[in-house]
């Protein structure tokens, strides 16, 4: 489901950093060595059909490297 954020995330959130992310050797392998943290936050979202909602977001990110593989946890509303 492809979607993008429309606005900015709000109540950003890491609750994972380092060996503590079970895919870390993924990341590094893929997108390269970086100071890696899973962080969470809520935005508003627009899906491919216009529709928008507010949602729990999940993604990867790194110093240097930016957000990574952003995904719908939970829709809310």
């Amino acid at each position: 489901m492809k979607f993008e954020i429309v606005g900015k995330i709000e109540e950003q959130e890491t609750f994972a950093t380092g060996n503590a992310i079970r895919e870390i050797a993924r990341l590094r392998r893929i997108y390269g060595k970086g100071r890696w943290r899973k962080r969470k936050g809520f935005a508003t979202i627009r899906f491919d059909d216009g529709s928008t909602r507010r949602a729990e977001i999940h993604w990867y990110e790194a110093t240097g490297i930016g957000k990574k593989e952003l995904k719908i946890k939970y829709l809310l509303d």
